[in-house]
Parts: C-alpha cells; structure tokens; sequence
C-alpha cells in the first residue's frame, strides 16, 4: 500500500470568505473522485484548525502501488479538481511512502 500526502499553503491575502469557499469546493471535488478513479482506496481533505501553522489543508489518501498514485495524478478528473487551487496556491509539500 502506498500512502499520498499532500500539504497545501494558499495565498495568505485571501480573504477569508474566499479562502475557505476554495477550501470547501476543494474537499467536496476531491471526496467525490474514489467515483470517478476506482483504484483510490481512501482519500480524505481535512482543514487545518491550528492558526500557528502554516499550511491550510491536508490530502491523505491510500493506493494499492505507486502507479496508481501517478495514474490518480494524471486524470482529468483529478486535474479537474486540482486546478481549483491553481490561482490561490502558495505552497505545496508532499510525501508518498509504502507500507
């Protein structure tokens, strides 16, 4: 199994309203693609509710190999999602380890 991390800092003057419809559109278009992908074993947006830290929200998902990863990160439906962020996106980190 291959767990997919994803951190994401946005445009810090956004304002806030904006941020976090961004941020709703962003969980709600990435919840729904297990869907749309069926090789996503688990996927989940989650929000950070510490104001110290830098980096607005966080993807976790699983995947059976790291093909699959790269497959998820290619499709449109994925990209579709993704470039939500695209205009208001600071920063990104990401790490993806087997287990």
């Amino acid at each position: 199994m291959v767990k997919h991390i994803v951190l994401f800092q946005l445009d810090p003057e956004m304002e806030a309203g904006n941020k976090m419809k961004v941020m709703d559109a962003f969980k709600e278009g990435i919840e729904a693609l297990p869907g749309q992908i069926p090789f996503i074993r688990k996927i989940e947006v989650g929000m950070n509710a510490n104001p110290d830290e830098e980096f607005d929200l966080a993807l976790y998902s699983e995947f059976d190999t790291l093909d699959d990863v790269r497959a998820y990160a290619a499709h449109p439906a994925h990209l579709a999602v993704a470039a939500l962020l695209k205009d208001c996106k600071k920063s990104r980190s990401c790490v993806d380890y087997v287990c």
